[in-house]
Formats: C-alpha cells, structure tokens, sequence
C-alpha cells in the first residue's frame, strides 16, 4: 500500500508539475547538462534522424543500448520514462491490432518490433538532449545555430510557462466540478461519469485559452516596455548574451565516443547478421 500511495501522489497534478519543473531545471549537475547546446543539437543530429534509415537489427540493437545508457546519466524524470512507455506500448499495439485484423499473422511481429527499436532510440536521443538543456540555455542554443530570434524565445517562454497553465487547467477543471452537477447513477462500467469527466476535461480548455491569449499579451507589454525588441535585434546584445557558450574538451570528446561507437556498431552489423 506503501508504494500504491506514492505513486498516487506522483500521478496528481501537483507531482506533474514538479516532475515538469524537475526535468526543465532539475538536471543541471548531469554530464549532458555540461555540454554545449550545439554539440547535443549535433549530437542529436545524427541519433534523432539516422534510425529512420537503417534497418540492421545488430545496429539498431547497439544504438538502443546506447540511448538506454545516455537516458539513465542524463536522469530522465520517471513521469517522462513512464509517458515514453506508454507510447510505444499503444503504438505497437495499435500496429499490431490493425496488421493482425487485415491477417499479417505472426509474421508482422519483426517489423513491429524494428519500428519499436527506432522509435524507442529516437525518442530517446531526443529525451537525453532536451532535457540536460535548462529553458535558457535551449533558447541560447537555438539562437546562436540561427534559428529566428522569435522562434527561440517562444520555445524557452513555453517551457517556463508549462507547470503554470497545469496548475490552472487544473484549478479550471476544479472549478467546473464545483458549479456542475454530478451523475447520479455511474450507469454500466461507469460510461456516465466517464462522458462527465470527459465533457469539463473538454470545455475547460476554453478558459484556458482566453487566458494564455490574456498573459502573453501582459507579457509582450512587459518586455516592450523594457526595450525586448530592441535588445533581440541588437549584434553587441546578442554577442554578450551568447558569451558564455565555447567548445571545450568534454564536448569534443564526447562526440569522438560517439563517432567511435557508431563505427563499432558499423563493422560488428557487416559481420553478424540475425
């Protein structure tokens, strides 16, 4: 019952929203967190597109293996791993319903499982950079590889305010349940609560609406009036403002692993085949 009860208490809307603010600002004293945005962007590069293209199982295999060591030393928030899970177990089993109603048979298992291999490493890689990146440094990042000034404001803005609109949905959800009126029989397997539940998940989303369009308009007026715009299109702000970031020797030697195990992965597919 012990374990029962704290996993509720990390299920609640409360524990969303620190395991948010955890994996936004909580990883900075990992490896990954040490690197330069642009070696895990180049990292990524590679790891997040490649798997769409090979088809090896041997290599497939070692990549994940791989992912799985990278995800464990970046320390991934067990809500992400646990949503991470939930995904590909829905979308294999979803594959697998379909190919299984059209008669694939059993032999639809081996694709279904590479597809889950490369989804798992891409997701993966996309786990371990992402999240050793607080907001800021994600948006410094972006902006010192040329990505548009505004483009990576928004992203960094989005990921500060994500905890914050969880708190108030869910306040708006509350407050739905305080001036509605509940079914009174659940009926068969519960199907009336559930459209109850399902009808103000549904229609709090329009309060939120209005409220986001309402703080970003605060927020725009707050950071004009502190000269944002100007700042953004300024090359001396921007040079001081992405000082910080170099190249060092942590980064180019994890990029020499990386290369290194990616040609070990190489040759042992050219030698071994399942």
């Amino acid at each position: 019952m012990e374990y029962v009860r704290k996993l509720m208490d990390r299920v609640s809307v409360e524990g969303v929203k620190i395991e948010l603010l955890n994996t936004a600002y909580g990883n900075g004293d990992t490896f990954f967190a040490r690197l330069d945005p642009r070696t895990l962007f180049l990292w990524y590069l590679y790891f997040g597109i490649a798997p769409w293209f090979i088809h090896n199982e041997v290599l497939l295999l070692g990549m994940f293996l791989f992912m799985v060591v990278t995800t464990i030393l970046s320390r991934v928030s067990p809500l992400i791993i646990l949503i991470l899970c939930l995904g590909l177990m829905s979308q294999v089993g979803y594959l697998f319903i379909v190919s299984w109603l059209f008669s694939g048979g059993g032999e639809a298992i081996l694709p279904l499982l590479k597809l889950t291999m490369k989804l798992s490493v891409i997701s993966m890689a996309s786990i371990t950079a992402f999240c050793s990146m607080d907001p800021e440094r994600l948006s410094d990042g972006l902006l010192r590889i040329g990505v548009p000034k505004q483009v990576s404001f928004g992203i960094a803005y989005g990921y500060r305010m994500l905890p914050s609109l969880v708190e108030e949905y869910h306040h708006i959800f509350l407050s739905f349940r305080l001036r509605g009126v509940a079914p009174q029989r659940h009926g068969m397997l519960y199907w009336r609560s559930i459209v109850y539940f399902l009808k103000i998940a549904v229609l709090s989303f329009y309060p939120l609406i209005l409220s986001i369009a309402k703080r970003t308009r605060t927020t725009v007026e707050a950071l004009e009036a502190k000269g944002f715009s100007y700042a953004y299109h300024s090359p001396e702000v921007k040079r001081i403002k992405l000082s910080y970031m170099r190249f060092t020797m942590r980064d180019a030697v994890f990029l020499v692993v990386s290369g290194l195990y990616v040609m070990m992965l190489y040759v042992l597919a050219a030698q071994i085949s399942i």
